[in-house]
């Protein structure tokens, strides 16, 4: 039965009154007590309803309230979810932490993902799809996969989701099919890229099906990895040859002071790329405008690491405040 309610988060309840002649009627048709209750969002138990917030009180009742938008539903939730917590303020910051923060999992492996949306019982739900008189077959939307992405706790934000659908894009496991996804990749920005957004089609591309064929791997002298690792984090970085920006998990070692990084699609942990630090030069880039060297529109958090060969490393932070600290991380150790 779907009614529509007019509801009021107070702090231990969420209060529900019927609507009359569009005002809503001065008592309320019911409450849910947030104590001990548990809240799924998304919650994707209904494939044809994605804006769902299920609630299960401590009584075992669920409740299921379907909101207009996915922003709607992802406020709603947040402030349930700190209703919930109340009477724990740590929760309650490390939830609006969690909220605003960017922290993919370190040790994630795109394999394994692409893996996990395959699985027949509790992979992404694909569907046929139609646009401008094109039939899709096997596509899901770019929102469907955030969603996923979470339920599946691959990520704790939308922004975090739509960086792990990019990396998945980037490196070729999902390709955009229609206009509206095909479009957005023109952007050069890697965030802009991915579309968190229900009219936007992707499907899996054929290469992630199969497993890619490992190149000669890079040796490296064990004695570089020795090092302790000071920071780690996903960066940008721009490709030397072919000059295409990819994300890599950047690893920074001190004594000896080196720079690695991997790719997150290979499952060995193995770096595909580093360099020592020492005599080597780090610099921010301007954020106005595409700095010399740079190739493609890419603009802002950049930053730049000479080596002492002479060799011109571009890198691109997520913001002015991850690009602000890698570069206080590295100097010390040049």
């Amino acid at each position: 039965l779907n009614d529509v309610r007019w509801f009021v988060l107070l702090q231990d309840k969420l209060l529900y009154y019927k609507i009359e002649g569009g005002k809503k009627e001065p008592s309320p048709k019911g409450r849910i007590l947030l104590d001990g209750c548990t809240i799924t969002c998304p919650c994707l138990e209904y494939e044809n309803r994605p804006l769902l917030i299920k609630l299960k009180t401590k009584t075992n009742t669920d409740y299921f309230l379907e909101c207009c938008s996915r922003e709607e539903r992802d406020s709603w939730a947040l402030d349930i979810t700190g209703a919930i917590h109340a009477g724990h303020p740590v929760q309650v910051q490390e939830l609006h932490r969690m909220k605003n923060s960017f922290k993919l999992l370190e040790n994630i492996s795109l394999h394994h993902i692409v893996e996990r949306m395959c699985d027949s019982s509790t992979g992404i739900k694909l569907t046929r799809n139609l646009e401008q008189g094109n039939r899709y077959k096997e596509t899901f939307t770019g929102s469907a996969l955030v969603d996923w992405l979470i339920s599946n706790s691959f990520a704790v934000s939308r922004f975090e989701a739509v960086t792990l659908a990019s990396m998945l894009m980037e490196e070729n496991f999902i390709k955009p099919v229609g206009a509206r996804s095909t479009e957005a990749t023109r952007y050069s920005d890697l965030s802009e890229q991915f579309l968190d957004d229900s009219t936007a089609l992707y499907m899996f591309a054929e290469s992630s099906k199969k497993k890619s064929s490992s190149k000669e791997e890079l040796q490296f002298n064990i004695s570089e990895l020795r090092g302790t690792i000071v920071k780690q984090g996903f960066l940008v970085k721009q490709g030397h040859k072919r000059k295409n920006w990819k994300v890599r998990r950047f690893v920074l070692r001190a004594d000896p002071a080196f720079l690695h990084y991997y790719d997150p699609t290979k499952e060995e942990n193995r770096p595909v790329g580093g360099f020592s630090l020492r005599g080597c030069l780090v610099s921010a880039l301007e954020d106005n405008g595409v700095p010399a060297g740079v190739k493609g529109n890419v603009q802002g958090n950049l930053f730049k690491i000479i080596t002492k060969n002479d060799i011109h490393y571009y890198i691109q932070a997520s913001s002015k405040a991850e690009r602000a600290q890698w570069i206080e991380a590295i100097k010390p150790l040049t």
